[in-house]
């Protein structure tokens, strides 16, 4: 405990808390994902339900990139504590909304339920996003990639969590409803521990800059919005397909595609852990750069797998390459520009979530029109076989997939020029 009354190791679990508790979450939405489509999209209209299903998912990540731009620019007066306490509250009324719209039958108010279930559900997310990356900078001034990238560890915690309760479930043949209740008792836990703790004030307060100090840091830093643009991208190869998996996977491979999420989530879980000695080595940038490589093939060598074995391989390189994206940029941003304080990473969270808001139902469109394409139609949809309609649901998974797959070979470039001028920099 330091003499303000600030304890490190306690403000550590709770954000660790908060992140293992946004990736229960992921999980959650990925598991349920077919039984959302099965239950309410399908008979409110069979030929759009991949896109609605799409359209729906993604509302989550736009109350989640809502909350980190006004919330990020707000942390700073409301306090961390505050922001972590709306994050329990949205988790709880979101779960709570979308198990009561699962117990009403299909209907456009059932639609408008789920939307706005998932609505609050992002907003919790985005919330925790606010507080706690500025919150373990602040504790971490001197290792912000690494310690943020050990944070970030336990998102892939909450999806193996989350995911193996989710087979289980199944396995035990209850209702996958109850899913929805597994976030319960880690918001009520974290709304305790927040309320009956005391929390340092962000960087940008601390060092006593300005908002105006703030801004210019960001408005006539263009390098920053050239990393703002790139988290659109990366954000895309990593959380698009991690909230797809289930649905698509299930169709290529013929498993519970969930449970490759929940290997991947182990293996970067393990991996997040060893950010720091990686940077020392190859730098932030140059990290990116490898990441992103074996994004792209991990993304293509996915949506050609028809195997278990091979879907776990692909998974591998998959895993791999995502594993560092999202932490790893925060981290950048929070090295290079820290004035910018909670705004700078509230603003690529932002980024994040809007890019998963637009991908998301663009994989459904891409999913169903491939679909509509192999079925010859939507009359002919409608009359197929079992076993036929099987065959053209899985050529739609394999299209909506290789759709992401080039998304992060636009990084490259990118990543590459920036890792060259700083390289010459140092020389």
């Amino acid at each position: 405990m330091t003499d303000t009354g600030i304890d490190r190791k306690r403000l550590y679990f709770i954000g660790n808390l908060s992140i293992f508790m946004i990736g229960l979450g992921f999980a959650v939405r990925a598991t349920i994902a077919p039984d959302l489509q099965a239950d309410i999209y399908i008979p409110i209209d069979a030929a759009t339900s991949a896109t609605r299903l799409g359209e729906a998912l993604g509302v989550t990540f736009t109350g989640f990139a809502l909350t980190l731009l006004f919330g990020s620019a707000l942390v700073d007066r409301m306090g961390m504590k505050a922001m972590l306490l709306l994050s329990a509250l949205g988790y709880l009324a979101g779960s709570l909304g979308l198990f009561v719209a699962t117990l009403m039958p299909p209907s456009g108010t059932v639609e408008t339920i789920v939307m706005i279930s998932l609505l609050l559900t992002g907003l919790g997310w985005g919330a925790v996003e606010a507080a706690s990356n500025p919150m373990i900078a602040a504790l971490y001034p001197d290792e912000k990639t690494h310690r943020l990238n050990i944070l970030h560890a336990w998102w892939p915690a909450g999806i193996v969590v989350g995911g193996l309760a989710g087979v289980g479930l199944t396995q035990a043949e209850l209702a996958w409803e109850l899913n929805l209740l597994l976030l319960v008792l880690p918001s009520l836990l974290m709304a305790v521990l927040v309320a009956t703790s005391a929390f340092p004030v962000t960087e940008r307060v601390a060092s006593g800059a300005s908002y105006a100090d703030m801004l210019r840091e960001l408005i006539r830093r263009p390098l920053f919005w050239v990393f703002w643009a790139c988290m659109f991208l990366t954000a895309a190869a990593e959380l698009a397909p991690g909230q797809w998996v289930n649905i698509a996977l299930s169709n290529i491979v013929g498993m519970q595609g969930i449970l490759l999420l929940v290997y991947v989530s182990a293996l970067m879980f393990v991996m997040r852990h060893f950010a720091g000695p990686i940077v020392s080595r190859i730098s932030s940038v140059g990290l990116m750069f490898v990441s992103c490589l074996a994004a792209a093939a991990g993304l293509y060598l996915l949506s050609l797998a028809n195997t278990p074995a091979l879907a776990f391989a692909a998974a591998t390189v998959w895993g791999i390459g995502v594993c560092y994206l999202w932490p790893t940029m925060l981290g950048i941003v929070a090295e290079r520009f820290p004035t910018g304080g909670a705004l700078a990473m509230g603003l690529m969270g932002f980024a994040g979530g809007m890019s998963i808001q637009f991908v998301l139902p663009r994989m459904g469109a891409i999913f169903d029109a491939a679909k509509l394409e192999a079925a010859g139609g939507a009359e002919q949809l409608a009359g197929l076989s079992p076993d036929a309609m099987a065959e053209v649901v899985r050529y739609a998974s394999v299209e909506s997939f290789q759709s992401v797959a080039v998304v992060p070979l636009v990084l490259l470039p990118v990543f590459a020029i920036i890792a060259i001028v700083d390289k010459r920099k140092s020389a």
